[in-house]
C-alpha cells in the first residue's frame, strides 16, 4: 500500500478495512450473537452502499472508491460468502471444489477488488487475481498445518487426503507419513499458480500491477522455504531471510 499514490492508497485502504470487519466476525474476534447473521447483515449493507445509502465513516470511504474505481458488488458479496464458509463451522478436509471455492472467495475476489484499485480493470487483471489469490491461500494452507489444526480445521483437500492415506482430522492428519508427499502436490499447484499470475501481469498495465508483483515476490519464497522444510514436522517455523525479501520486492517493483 505505501507504494501506492494517496488516492490508490486510501482506496486500498478502504478495501482493506472491509475485509478486517467481515473477517474479524468469521474468526470471532468480535463479539456478536450470531456471526453468520452479522455477515448476512453485512450483504444487506452493500446492497444499499450500492444506492448510495451511507450510515458512517465507513461506508462513506467505500462508497468513495466503489465509485473511484469501479468496483463490483458480487466481489465484495464473495468474500463475505467466504468468512460465512469459516463462520458456519471449522472447514475440515473440504472436497476440490469446496476448497477453490474458498480461495476464490476469501482470497481471488479480494484480488478483484485490489486489481481495480491498482489502476487495472482488465479481464487480465482479473486473470492475475484468480491465480495470485489462489497462490497466496494455497501458500497460507500449507505453512499453517499446525495452526489450523489447533483451532479444529484442515483445509486440506479430502480427495487428495484419501488418496495418500492421511486421516481427516486434523490433528491426526499432522502425524500422517502421507501428510508430506500430498502436501507437496498441493504446493505444485500453488507454484503453477504463481507462475500463471505473473504470465497474466506481463499483459496488463505494467505501473498498476506492481503492488502485485511485490506481494507475488514476497509470498514465493514462502511456498520454496516449505518445500525445503517439508510437512514431517509441520510445526517447525519455516525461516526466510527478510533481507532476501526486500531485495526480491525491490526488483520486482523496478520490473
Amino acid at each position: 500500500m505505501k507504494i501506492l499514490p494517496p488516492e490508490k492508497r486510501y482506496g486500498m485502504f478502504a478495501v482493506y478495512a472491509f475485509c478486517r470487519e467481515v473477517d474479524d466476525i468469521a474468526d470471532g474476534d468480535v463479539q456478536v450473537p450470531d456471526r453468520l447473521e452479522a455477515l448476512k447483515d453485512w450483504h444487506k449493507r452493500i446492497d444499499r452502499l450500492y444506492e448510495g445509502e451511507t450510515q458512517d465513516g465507513l461506508d462513506r470511504v467505500l462508497v468513495a472508491t466503489i465509485v473511484r474505481f469501479g468496483l463490483r458488488k458480487e466481489d465484495f458479496a464473495a468474500v463475505i460468502d467466504g468468512m460465512a464458509m469459516d463462520a458456519a463451522g471449522p472447514i475440515v478436509a473440504p472436497d476440490e471444489a469446496t476448497l477453490d471455492l474458498y480461495c476464490d472467495r476469501v482470497a481471488s475476489a479480494v484480488g478483484r477488488l485490489s486489481v481495480r484499485v491498482f489502476g487495472d480493470s482488465s479481464p487480465e487483471a482479473d486473470r492475475v487475481a484468480h491465480h495470485l489469490g489462489r497462490a497466496l491461500q494455497l501458500t497460507n494452507i500449507l505453512r499453517d498445518v499446525q495452526e489450523d489444526a489447533d483451532r479444529g480445521r484442515l483445509y486440506l483437500p479430502r480427495e487428495l487426503l484419501v488418496r495418500y492415506d492421511v486421516p481427516l482430522d486434523p490433528q491426526e492428519a499432522l502425524y500422517a507419513l502421507g501428510l508430506d508427499p500430498m502436501a507437496r502436490i498441493l504446493a505444485k499447484r500453488a507454484a503453477d499458480h504463481f507462475r500463471e499470475a505473473r504470465r497474466a501481469m506481463k499483459r496488463c498495465d505494467s505501473v498498476a500491477m506492481r503492488p502485485a508483483r511485490i506481494m507475488a515476490a514476497s509470498y514465493h519464497p514462502i511456498l520454496k522455504a516449505l518445500l525445503r522444510r517439508g510437512w514431517r514436522h509441520p510445526d517447525v517455523p519455516v525461516k526466510i531471510s527478510k533481507a532476501a525479501r526486500i531485495l526480491r520486492s525491490l526488483l520486482a517493483y523496478y520490473r
